[in-house]
């Protein structure tokens, strides 16, 4: 196919992003006008926003702008809010039903670098499936969410998942792994795993992430930590192995511990001292106990969500 014929969609998930979605889209619509004007695109190409169940003005200056652009600016509008990652799954199919050839995901805030997008385009001409959006720092993250992110990734790392490390969801797709993302019906796909795991050629674009303009991000400590916890799940057992692991070296402990208390008391006719000792190894293995069962709580709670087989989402309305 040529350059020239490329279909690019760029999608946007929205919640409650009355304040920036306006700027945002004109943004986009600039630069998708520039790509096109050098040939590397079809003016065809269109932006996709996903209203993720906002409760403000959000939906209505979508409609605003759909209206006013025509089929340059399509949208869907869920019932209630899902997340972000449903929210970003149901754009990528949602483009991939509309027809597209690339999709490139953007966040509403448009911290990240859209003159990136570009590039990205340039990669998926090479031959490249997937074109990974890598932040070149932190520097606009808190002390606390930059070390926490940075853990995420080194652990994910270690567990057998190799996302590189300032991995965002700042990507461009091609229509083949559309197709793919389609097979799996899964409901909790964490899509930073997945687009990795699929192993498509992949070529990866460092970008600057600038200050949040207007609003405040959506993303807390809890959304975060969900976010994590679904990624850690969704493409690793190894904790469950650590907990086995776990459960024999305490057993062996136990077992030690037992034939010296045993000794002394058959041996040296002694009673065992140290009754501090023993409360603190018996609040230790508790906690330990109750930690791994939270560690299998969180492999139930997948099944438990994947066995009811429910929609990810269900759409309220849909702009096309």
């Amino acid at each position: 196919m040529s350059e020239n014929k490329t279909k690019l969609a760029i999608i946007i998930p929205c919640f409650n992003e009355e304040l920036v979605v306006k700027s945002t889209v004109e943004t986009l619509l600039r630069v998708l006008d520039d790509i096109a004007g050098k040939g590397k695109i079809s003016e065809e190409s269109y932006i996709y926003l996903v209203d993720d169940g906002s409760k403000d003005k959000t939906w209505d200056i979508i409609e605003d702008l759909h209206n006013t652009y025509g089929s340059r600016v399509k949208g869907t509008k869920f019932i209630r809010n899902y997340g972000n990652q449903k929210a970003l799954i149901a754009g990528l199919l949602g483009v991939k039903d509309i027809g597209c050839d690339c999709v490139v995901s953007i966040d509403a805030d448009l911290q990240q670098d859209e003159n990136a997008i570009e590039i990205f385009v340039d990669e998926y001409h090479k031959g490249a499936d997937i074109v990974s959006g890598i932040r070149n720092d932190r520097k606009t993250d808190s002390f606390f969410k930059k070390y926490t992110a940075l853990c995420f990734y080194r652990l994910m790392n270690i567990l057998g998942v190799k996302i590189p490390p300032n991995h965002s969801d700042f990507r461009l797709v091609s229509y083949k792994a559309l197709e793919i993302l389609e097979k799996y019906s899964e409901e909790g796909l964490f899509l930073r795993g997945f687009f990795h795991e699929i192993g498509l050629k992949t070529a990866y674009v460092h970008f600057d992430v600038k200050p949040r303009a207007l609003g405040s991000s959506k993303f807390n400590f809890f959304s975060l930590t969900s976010l994590a916890l679904n990624g850690i799940t969704a493409f690793s057992i190894v904790p469950l192995r650590i907990i086995a692991v776990i459960g024999f070296l305490t057993v062996l402990g136990s077992f030690v511990f037992a034939l010296e208390v045993i000794s002394e008391k058959y041996f040296f006719h002694t009673t065992p001292n140290g009754w501090a000792t023993l409360v603190i190894l018996l609040a230790f293995f508790g906690g330990l106990q109750i930690f791994c069962l939270g560690i299998i709580g969180e492999y139930m709670g997948q099944i438990f969500n994947e066995v009811k087989a429910r929609p990810r989402y269900i759409k309220d309305r849909e702009l096309i």
